[in-house]
């Protein structure tokens, strides 16, 4: 399945139907009077959040999305029927963004979540409703009002519990199908993943969702490279898991391009909680991992997890770290004020990185 996380579309709600002016013709009721209808409403435009879906592809071959407009009035008082609604159906995790990128309408964080985005016109009086004592054989009906119509964007942040980020060719393919059942593309290339993959982990018998982002490169945030388009797929994970490749020559300088392309991209992810891993220590001699584990130390202030993708060396420690840590980071979020939540960058701010 293609991978598509940013579209534009055009929506346009049912307009309502027009009134009817009617008169009852009946044997031996030389008056009857007005009896027309009004018109049905139109449909709605529902977006819908739906659990088995992770990306926007649909939306790349059908840019345009009309509800039902409203039947019109019929005589003997007949109301027409309403416009049925427009339903886009949306993975968890979608945004909907005005037309100028920057203002964020909605934010779609739950299965089954529903909102109305534009609403269907009114349909139209028909005669009856204007008749009156002065006037008891109006003619007069009304036409049903207009829809709303819009353009908006859709933009997904994909919900995981862990980002692995990196310098390209960093492994995190390579971990990603070491730990899950996922089976992305791997080779000994830089940029051989060019969109998200998303894998489930499995340890004592708990689950958590990894996202295998594409390799970030120096100037990704100002759109260098590929990174800057998945930056904001970080900002839903609870954890980062920063892999640096044990081969490189220099592993504080490959630690430090990713924390400062975090920091400048902005949004809190350089804030989020941080596992620091060495990876591909397979390829590396005791006194090369020894060296190169202390340079990645003084510059994470950390201690590195030691580990390989290839033979699954530190994964299980690795997977029981960022459990913890995601058990912790929900704690922390559970004990926030609501209001302290919904300011959070991850929830309110909006991801600049441009479309596909």
């Amino acid at each position: 399945m293609k991978f598509l996380d940013e579209c534009k579309i055009y929506l346009k709600s049912g307009d309502g139907g027009r009134g009817a002016a009617s008169f009852r013709r009946e044997k031996f009721i030389e008056f009857g009077g007005p009896d027309g209808g009004d018109g049905g409403r139109g449909g709605d435009v529902v977006i819908e959040a739906v659990a088995n879906l992770n990306t926007l592809i649909d939306y790349r071959y059908q840019q345009h999305f009309r509800a039902q407009n409203g039947r019109p009035g019929a005589g003997r008082n007949r109301t027409g029927a309403d416009g049925f609604d427009s339903v886009l159906k949306v993975p968890v995790g979608t945004q909907v963004i005005d037309e100028d990128k920057e203002t964020v309408l909605h934010d779609l964080l739950e299965p089954g979540q529903r909102i109305v985005l534009l609403k269907g016109g009114d349909g139209g009086f028909g005669n009856t409703h204007y008749k009156s004592s002065t006037n008891q054989a109006p003619r007069r009906s009304g036409p049903g009002w207009p829809g709303e119509e819009r353009w908006v964007w859709l933009r997904l942040k994909l919900i995981a519990d862990v980002g692995l980020v990196g310098l390209p060719n960093a492994g995190k393919s390579t971990f990603l199908a070491a730990v899950t059942s996922a089976r992305p593309r791997i080779a000994d290339y830089p940029f051989t993943t060019l969109k998200p993959q998303l894998g489930v982990a499995r340890i004592d018998e708990r689950e958590f969702v990894l996202a295998d982002l594409p390799g970030l490169i120096e100037g990704a945030h100002e759109g260098v490279g590929l990174g800057d388009r998945f930056l904001g797929h970080v900002e839903r994970c609870s954890v980062v898991l920063h892999l640096v490749d044990g081969t490189e020559e220099n592993v504080a300088a490959a630690y430090r391009t990713i924390r400062r392309e975090l920091r400048e991209y902005g949004h809190g992810l350089d804030e989020k909680p941080e596992i620091v891993g060495l990876n591909k220590i397979d390829a590396l001699t005791p006194e090369e991992l020894k060296k190169k584990k202390q340079a990645l130390a003084r510059a994470a202030k950390r201690q590195p997890m030691l580990l390989s993708g290839v033979t699954g060396a530190g994964t299980t420690e690795a997977l029981r770290a960022l459990l913890a840590t995601i058990d912790d980071a929900r704690a922390a979020t559970a004990d926030l004020p609501v209001a302290d939540i919904a300011e959070t960058p991850s929830a309110a701010d909006p991801w600049r990185g441009p479309s596909l």
